[in-house]
Parts: structure tokens; sequence; C-alpha cells
């Protein structure tokens, strides 16, 4: 579970007193914590890739946003942020194979206009949770459906 392996994480970075990892896993953890409690509910490996998928495109925008403003000093502590939680999520989809789960999902819910952009992404999404950008990946389902 990586909740688990979180933890483990956490206290190696504790033992090798490596305190900006330590201060990552700690932000991801408070995440998850916060989540479970808002919800009521344990999170599965699912839910926790969807909370690491979060606060990777609150990090890249975070970084866009402090380049646009001169902050370089600001923006490198965001890529740390960004390296650490990739290493939790699994490996990413090359294109090809993004390309092939869209014609999937387009070809199973039979879409063929832009109404029904809803359906696929609903397909794809447990998919890519993770592996891919959701936001390229829609942008790319927008642009099959349109064209």
């Amino acid at each position: 579970m990586l909740k688990q392996r979180l933890q483990e994480d956490m206290k190696a970075a504790m033992k090798a007193g490596d305190k900006a990892r330590l201060g990552v896993i700690r932000l991801i953890n408070a995440a998850i914590k916060q989540r479970e409690v808002d919800e009521r509910i344990e999170l599965d490996d699912t839910q926790v890739l969807a909370v690491l998928d979060k606060m990777l495109k609150q990090r890249r925008d975070s970084i866009e946003q402090y380049q646009n403003a001169g902050r370089e000093d600001l923006a490198a502590q965001e890529r740390f942020e960004v390296e650490v939680c990739q290493v939790y999520l699994p490996a990413a989809l090359t294109a090809a194979e993004i390309t092939s789960l869209i014609d999937a999902a387009i070809g199973a819910t039979g879409a063929t206009a832009m109404s029904d952009m809803g359906q696929v992404m609903a397909q794809l999404k447990p998919q890519l949770q993770g592996r891919a950008d959701m936001a390229a990946v829609s942008a790319q389902v927008k642009a099959r459906l349109a064209g």
C-alpha cells in the first residue's frame, strides 16, 4: 500500500536527516489524512493516487506562477516537491499508450460528439489516474471528438 510506503519513507528520511524530503512526505501524509477525516473513510491506493495527482497539479500551477513572477527560488522548491511526489506514482504512460486507451474508450462508449466527452473521460480516469496529465488527455479527447 502507498500509505505504508509513505510511512516507511518518512521514517527513513528522519533517520537520514533529510529534512527537505521529510517535509514533502509530511505534506503528502497530511493531505491524505485531511481527506480521510473530511470524508470519514480509509483511503485505498487509487484514492491516494488521486490525492497525489491533485498535489502535482497544484505544484505545477505554482511553478508556472512563480516563474512568471521571477521567483526562481520558490519555483525550485515546488519542482523538488513534484519530484518527491512522482516517486509514489506508477510509471507514466507513453503518448502511444494514451492514444490507444483514448481510442478504446471512444469505441467502448460509442462517442461521436462533444456531448459524449463526459462518458469517455469517466472511463479513462481510473485507467490514467496518476499515470498521465488528465488535462492533456482531456484536450486530446476534445480534439478527437471535435474533428
